[in-house]
């Protein structure tokens, strides 16, 4: 079965340039610690490097996250059950979505994203593996609430957000995600989350910074992005790619550091860096148990089961939108 015609949920100027990346770069690069939200990473060529740092050695938390949901199809098929319309948030390619389909006999799939091509072409493919199961995917920025596609809005629903993409955002921001998605699911929904576990420094470091130079080309992509959509001239050759770990925030942090003082312009309005100062790009919590559910507690989802790979480094959990309770 073909993927449905999908919904286009994003908001775009008269120029085609998305609303939200515009005010978010422009304001960022105003700040004293320059900061560009790390979902802005993920044009099309972010999301194809992004499968491409999936595949490097380095990179962990894909083949960790790919071994828990291949060796547990029996409990997902347990705990879950057959017939929930399955709502991928910042789906990607895609690539690990087949295991749990698999596993479940879902209703439906929901691919969202906010790689409009990116997300139709893995919506294509997925179509072709699973013929018989309706495919509605959504482009949309999903750190807001959602409508979901009509013809899903009476079958309970399962949110899958694999990856540890929730640890990208700080805590007051993970927490507002994890709200928007209740809101958009509903009490009584599911949502399987992947979590990265906290472990050795050097570990960690070489996943954000591999000896290719895929992560960096990554990194550099977002300049290229700025430059091409906001007429911009940030000087790309004067940056390099920098990952640190925050032990405070228990984080690995990408960062762009100026190779030199400059001036640059973005949407018509000018900046200026010095060497050393930095363009902040994304963070990446890691987590322990205590702390993945204390943060899916306040985003309001009750945990129901946990998995981890057998070398014990990445966690997958499943968590319930319980009704909300005003006391103990």
């Amino acid at each position: 079965m073909p993927p449905k015609r999908g919904l286009k949920l994003v908001d775009k100027d008269a120029s085609g340039v998305d609303t939200a990346f515009r005010s978010d770069v422009v304001n960022g690069l105003s700040q004293p610690q320059k900061a560009i939200p790390a979902r802005w990473l993920y044009d099309d060529a972010g999301s194809q490097l992004f499968e491409d740092i999936t595949q490097l050695p380095e990179y962990y938390p894909t083949r960790s996250e790919t071994e828990i949901l291949r060796d547990n199809s029996a409990s997902f098929a347990e705990l879950i059950g057959p017939g929930r319309a399955v709502i991928e948030f910042g789906s990607g390619s895609s690539v690990k979505t087949p295991l749990l389909l698999s596993a479940i006999a879902p209703s439906a799939y929901v691919p969202l994203d906010i790689a409009g091509d990116f997300l139709r072409a893995a919506a294509t493919d997925l179509a072709q593996k699973f013929p018989g199961l309706p495919v509605y995917p959504v482009e949309a920025d999903f750190m807001r609430r959602v409508e979901l596609p009509a013809e899903i809005a009476q079958m309970p629903k399962l949110g899958f957000f694999p990856g540890s993409t929730i640890g990208n955002m700080v805590a007051r921001t993970a927490v507002d995600l994890l709200r928007t998605m209740r809101e958009t699911m509903g009490v009584g929904a599911q949502l399987l989350i992947g979590m990265d576990l906290i472990k050795d420094r050097d570990v960690l470091i070489a996943a954000y910074d591999d000896a290719a130079g895929v992560t960096a080309e990554f990194n550099y992509n977002l300049l290229r992005r700025v430059n091409r959509e906001l007429d911009g001239d940030i000087p790309l050759g004067k940056f390099q790619h920098q990952a640190r770990w925050n032990d405070d925030c228990a984080r690995v942090e990408m960062h762009l550091v100026a190779g030199a003082d400059m001036t640059f312009i973005v949407d018509g309005r000018q900046f200026e860096m010095i060497a050393g100062e930095t363009i902040h790009t994304e963070n990446s919590h890691k987590f322990n148990r205590r702390t993945s559910n204390m943060l899916l507690f306040a985003g309001g989802w009750e945990p129901q089961a946990r998995w981890l790979d057998s070398a014990g480094r990445f966690s997958l959990i499943l968590a319930e939108a319980r009704p909300n309770r005003s006391a103990p």
